[in-house]
């Protein structure tokens, strides 16, 4: 009986032991990337105390490398009726404006902000974020390999 169990105890001791390593490896890269990179994406419209007239509204993007050893940035906000898409070469920081009239009918989830960036150490890098309404609090950054 003692035979019977033995093999699947095993295996799921090494199979826990597998996700842990697995789920634990990349996290350093996390940490480097995020405190490496930022960037942040605000909606502002005329509600937002701003010299903005209706119909206005407009995104403020700001990236930034804290390292300033980035090559290039492709700077892409998708889901828009035509798409936004803006190279800054040797640039470790930036922000672009871009007009945006009204707040999405379906959310800000829609319009994903992705950064292509060529780091000098790093290699490749893509970030994605999200626009916030002005006040909200900061969006989640992913980070990965393109």
């Amino acid at each position: 009986m003692a035979k019977k169990l033995g093999a699947p105890i095993t295996l799921g001791v090494v199979t826990v032991l597998a996700i842990l390593f697995l789920t634990g490896i990349g996290d350093d890269d996390k940490d480097i990337l995020k405190s490496t990179f930022s960037i942040d994406a605000v909606y502002y419209n005329e509600d937002t105390n701003t010299e903005v007239k209706s119909g206005d509204g407009y995104i403020q993007i700001i990236f930034k490398d804290k390292s300033k050893k980035t090559n290039a940035v492709v700077l892409e906000v998708l889901g828009m009726e035509k798409s936004f898409q803006k190279t800054f070469l040797d640039s470790s920081e930036f922000v672009e404006i871009i007009p945006f009239p009204n707040s999405p009918k379906y959310g800000w989830e829609i319009h994903p902000i992705t950064l292509l960036i060529d780091h000098k150490e790093l290699g490749q890098i893509s970030l994605k974020t999200e626009i916030r309404p002005y006040g909200d609090p900061s969006a989640p950054i992913i980070y990965g390999n393109p």
